[in-house]
């Protein structure tokens, strides 16, 4: 549910606004009981189709706003009449469209301990909700750190190479130009209780994270060890988009955050590394200051596989209908950084021992998502865990062979399958790309039954996703 409080923080700039009579055309004003006409009612401009929206920035009471678009009632109130009308609310906000040729009047009852705005426009409303699906995305934690990404405002069309100039991208990716006009978001966090106490972080960079597009991106630092938090982003000062929820590690979590790596843009998670130096001035590691004993093998294997992909005629011959040459390209590109740079990961509060203490078997089977049903209550539904696994301090053992000794025991989140099946699926036969599967042995090294289910079905999966807006993380997606 959208907190109330919320609301209070779209339009920031407007918050010293003096008191108006009237309301103009395409306008948010904002009030409170310092600048709250008396009586408390408004002139309203003359449109066709006028759109009133109010949002409320406080829980202290419950205003009434009434509306009327005709020159017989001078206030509109409770006691009704002829073409007056409550603006209904929920959730701290609400709108009325109506026809005002003539103008018309809106007046607010119980209004003295209430602080609001009132957007006036003659297209969509001021205040609104961003579409469901456009929600912040997290990329993950640390005791104290997050990275949050805004929704994507922009969509990305990569450039297809033709035969017979067909040119991969190099493997030491850059991020593109920048584009054009994107929208002012500002991110909200707040821990999460009943009531919050909200905190603003204005743009901070945009990010082209992966092929749905542009998005702005935050590290936010100073979180608390343990705790819940909860997440908005608002998009140029009246749209809120959210919330979604997480919660940051304990404060014995040692991983540090790995992000902003142009060769690996979807990479943006804890991974077991010593602690940056302090001479870098930072406590995460991005291209400036990545070791290059990690990036260049990592650039060599990608430059490796696309010579040999560029054996095939690409964009002359044909070994798909819906995929090609750069399309086997990027997906290998995500699983390899996937599978360098291990993600670090934690129990749950909820669920301390939701985690496997031992390395998987190596014939592991059956779907890793679901763990057995408790002997004691077989009716009982199946839980599903994370594909966590400890790991121990013996770098011989660790996943990823170019990542240097974490020096301390810690819990790696195993990659999703569907990772690996990408690749297997955009690529052409002859580079033998193959995956293991959920019917042999993929459990001992993916986390399976997450996102599609045990047959392959697409999204058919115990979550039918990487992570969800509640804060779970189930398997590495990259």
């Amino acid at each position: 549910m959208l907190p109330e409080t919320l609301w209070c923080l779209l339009g920031a700039a407007l918050a010293a606004a003096q008191a108006r009579q009237k309301l103009h055309l395409n306008s948010n004003s904002a009030f409170s009981p310092d600048n709250i006409p008396n009586p408390p009612a408004f002139t309203l401009p003359a449109a066709v189709n006028l759109t009133i929206s109010v949002a409320l920035c406080s829980t202290n009471s419950h205003p009434r706003f009434f509306v009327t678009n005709t020159s017989i009632v001078a206030v509109p109130g409770s006691e009704g009449g002829k073409d007056v009308f409550e603006i209904e609310y929920t959730d701290g906000l609400g709108s009325w469209t109506g026809n005002f040729v003539d103008g018309g009047v809106l007046a607010i009852e119980d209004s003295e301990q209430t602080s609001f705005e009132v957007g006036i426009s003659d297209e969509d409303p001021i205040h609104s909700l961003l579409p469901n699906p456009d929600l912040p995305l997290l990329g993950d934690t640390t005791s104290d750190q997050a990275i949050i990404f805004s929704p994507v405002f922009s969509e990305v069309r990569y450039y297809v190479p033709k035969w017979p100039n067909y040119t991969f991208p190099p493997a030491n990716l850059t991020q593109p130009p920048l584009p054009s006009g994107s929208p002012n978001y500002t991110l909200i966090i707040s821990p999460t209780s009943s009531t919050p106490s909200l905190a603003s972080l204005p743009q901070t960079g945009l990010w082209l994270r992966d092929a749905h597009g542009w998005r702005t991106q935050w590290l936010v630092e100073g979180l608390a060890p343990s705790a819940n938090y909860t997440a908005y982003v608002i998009k140029d000062s009246t749209q809120v988009g959210g919330p979604i929820y997480f919660a940051t590690k304990s404060a014995s979590f040692t991983c540090p955050l790995v992000y902003g790596l142009p060769y690996c843009p979807d990479i943006a998670y804890p991974v077991p590394l010593p602690q940056p130096s302090t001479i870098s001035g930072s406590r995460v590691y991005t291209a400036v200051n990545l070791p290059e004993n990690i990036t260049i093998p990592l650039l060599s294997y990608l430059t490796n596989f696309t010579v040999t992909l560029s054996t095939f005629a690409c964009g002359r011959d044909m070994y798909s209908p819906i995929v090609t040459c750069v399309d086997c390209q990027r997906a290998y590109r995500k699983w390899l950084c996937s599978i360098t740079f291990t993600r670090c990961g934690e129990p749950s509060l909820e669920n301390p021992i939701s985690f496997t203490s031992t390395a998987p078997d190596t014939r592991a089977t059956g779907l890793s998502a679901l763990q057995p049903k408790d002997p004691n209550d077989p009716t009982a539904p199946q839980k599903v865990f994370s594909a966590l696994v400890a790991q121990s301090t013996d770098i011989s053992k660790a996943r990823s062979p170019t990542l240097p000794a974490m020096g301390s025991p810690y819990f790696m989140l195993l990659p999703c399958l569907e990772t690996c099946n990408a690749v297997d699926r955009a690529c052409p036969p002859f580079v033998g790309f193959t995956c293991p599967t959920s019917q042999f042995n993929a459990a001992a090294s993916y986390g399976v039954g997450y996102i599609d289910g045990a047959d392959g079905d697409e999204g058919q999966g115990a979550t039918g996703g990487s992570q969800d807006r509640w804060g779970n993380i189930w398997c590495n997606g990259g």
